[in-house]
């Protein structure tokens, strides 16, 4: 069977493919792997732009492994295999009167692999999903299902949060939640000068502030979201028509349309953002948490997040716009800009240190010449500011440079020679990344 990620830049052939319907199966299905002496990898929906998924010999689909299993409403827990897709969580929360503290800007991942690559939001008291994890079960190379919390194989729930999917696989994650809640967006476009100048006060003045900056322009679009003390019925959402002009058309269809035609003319990305970020108008909406976290992405992208100190943060992007300035690409998608708070989760990219991000996109048929230039650029930028990659994101780091900025990543690796010593959950990724 044939397997590729979303951006189509990794694909496999492994030899084996099952789906597992419960986490015994899963378990019996590595022992197996183990005795035949094969790699297995459990695959999510291929939302990782790296090949950190990537499967070898034996390819485990999650399609059987969705849902919730147990609500705990008085320690405010829930816990669902690991192979629900973020959206579907989203969806029954919201039914039970609950939800996420904080989440990305898409849905589509599982849990598994939203977890394990670090995937993050913006703002808040936890903006990592791995932070609001409160247990996971996880299968590992030799066969065994571990139960992890703070109180059980505390080591490995402490360093296995975000585990990269090199110590095990994962069946069921439990999240710390809390009662439903309303976000009210405020969306407004800026120029460069005034987003800069008051960026400190918006991301201390609101609960979640996300930033894009339109490349070859003045031009900023900045995205708040508050926390609003009402009830889930006093919702205000933007109207049908308004939506999906704003949200489906020019997000999607007509800015796919416009990059796909720019990639034949790149002379034209210029004008073309400069008219993008001036049709934008401000907008006020309220809505349930996820439906303002996260919108659809139908225009296939690349990607590169890097997170640098926060104290580095403006700084970072002030050098990467004067980069591009200098430069003679023609860069499409905007650069995106957001803050997180600092964790205690080992291979998040905020561990230890409050963190702004900065996310660099091409389209995925954009010149591949320019595309690798730029994204090179960027990264040397960002390392001279200390900057840690995301996991799921593009990057060419390696073990002997990654090691430095994790101070538990030898911590890691130990835990990884306990749970895998056979390395059945490797791949060219985890080999880069990790060793051997």
């Amino acid at each position: 069977m044939h397997w590729q990620n979303w951006s189509g830049l990794e694909s496999a052939e492994p030899g084996v493919v099952a789906t597992p319907d419960s986490p015994e199966a899963v378990a019996a299905a590595v022992r197996s792997a183990r005795e035949e002496r094969s790699t297995i990898k459990m695959v999510g929906t291929g939302h990782s732009f790296t090949g950190i998924a990537a499967p070898g010999d034996v390819m485990l689909r999650p399609d059987r492994l969705g849902g919730i299993l147990a609500v705990d409403h008085d320690t405010m827990t829930v816990t669902a295999y690991a192979g629900t897709e973020l959206k579907v969580l989203n969806a029954e929360l919201e039914r039970l009167g609950l939800s996420l503290h904080n989440m990305g800007d898409i849905a589509e991942q599982t849990l598994a692999g939203a977890v394990s690559t670090g995937t993050h939001g913006t703002g808040g008291i936890a903006a990592g999903l791995a932070a609001q994890l409160a247990g996971f079960q996880l299968v590992t190379g030799t066969g065994e299902a571990l139960d992890c919390s703070p109180t059980e194989n505390a080591d490995v729930f402490e360093l296995g949060r975000v585990g990269l999917g090199a110590l095990g696989i994962l069946t069921t994650v439990t999240f710390a939640v809390e009662p439903l809640f309303l976000l009210e967006a405020h969306e407004q476009p800026m120029s460069w000068d005034d987003a800069l100048g008051s960026f400190d006060a918006m991301v201390d003045e609101s609960h979640h502030c996300d930033l894009y900056w339109f490349p070859h322009t003045d031009r900023m679009l900045a995205k708040r979201n508050t926390r609003l003390d009402a009830d889930v019925a006093e919702a205000a959402p933007l109207g049908r028509v308004r939506g999906w002009v704003d949200d489906d058309l020019l997000s999607n269809s007509v800015f796919g349309a416009l990059t796909a035609v720019a990639n034949r003319a790149p002379r034209v990305i210029p004008r073309m953002n400069q008219v993008s970020a001036r049709a934008l108008s401000a907008r006020t909406y309220s809505d349930v948490a996820h439906r303002v976290f996260t919108s659809p992405r139908r225009v296939v992208f690349r990607e590169m997040e890097y997170a640098v100190p926060r104290a580095a943060g403006l700084d970072a992007l002030r050098e990467a716009r004067r980069t591009i300035d200098r430069s003679r690409w023609r860069i499409s998608f905007p650069v995106e800009i957001r803050v997180a708070p600092a964790d205690d989760v080992a291979l998040s990219t905020a561990y230890d240190r409050d963190s702004f991000y900065l996310a660099f996109h091409t389209h995925h048929r954009s010149d591949w010449r320019t595309h690798a230039a730029y994204l090179e650029a960027m990264e040397a930028i960002m390392r001279d500011h200390e900057g840690r990659p995301h996991w799921g994101k593009l990057h060419t780091r390696t073990a002997g440079d990654l090691a430095p900025a994790y101070p538990r990543f030898g911590d890691f690796l130990a835990l990884r020679d306990r749970l895998d010593p056979d390395r059945l959950f490797t791949n060219a990724y985890l080999r880069r990344v990790l060793g051997d």
